[in-house]
């Protein structure tokens, strides 16, 4: 997929901007072709020079970018002549995909072991054996703990594993219930 066809996605748009945030997503929604500085990144966007590396930086540990040190004879000072490598995006996602795949099916998991109680007053939801612990009353407000009811809860969350298991071609494996 080229450049121009990543950033139109808005998936990958949403991607980039989880990463960098408002202020470095013109940094990476307009990589430019060929090796960059980041003074020329700043003065070409109109950004300031710690926003522009901050995204860079960004881009590098996520390994959307890479650069390269140059050492000024005369000076001494070093410049970084950035690259930017968007080929990668594609499967970083569906890793993502997976890891949220994996974290879901373990709160699911979570969800129909446990029985919960919920403190309204304070807004506390307590596993049975916390509830207990505390008498079925809300160390908070004293307020008597009502059983809590996540079905609703459930349900979505089979939806969603449902899902990702679609979009990434898991096989789709029944949910405890």
């Amino acid at each position: 997929m080229a450049f121009e066809e990543l950033l139109e996605d808005p998936v990958i748009q949403k991607y980039l901007h989880e990463l960098v945030g408002p202020k470095g997503m013109p940094v990476a929604a307009a990589p430019p072709d060929g090796e960059v500085t980041d003074e020329e990144l700043a003065e070409e966007l109109g950004l300031e020079l710690n926003d522009v590396r901050r995204a860079l930086f960004i881009l590098y540990e996520n390994d959307l970018a890479s650069y390269r040190r140059l050492r000024d004879e005369d000076s001494g000072w070093l410049t970084y002549l950035w690259t930017f490598e968007y080929e990668e995006i594609p499967e970083q996602l569906e890793t993502e995909m997976h890891r949220l795949l994996a974290a879901l099916e373990d709160r699911y998991q979570y969800e129909m072991d446990n029985e919960f109680y919920l403190s309204e007053e304070a807004g506390i939801r307590f596993e049975f054996g916390e509830a207990m612990e505390f008498g079925f009353q809300c160390p908070e407000t004293g307020a008597e703990l009502q059983p809590m009811e996540n079905t609703r809860l459930i349900e979505a969350m089979e939806e969603r594993i449902e899902q990702l298991r679609d979009e990434l071609g898991v096989e789709s494996a029944e949910l405890e219930a």
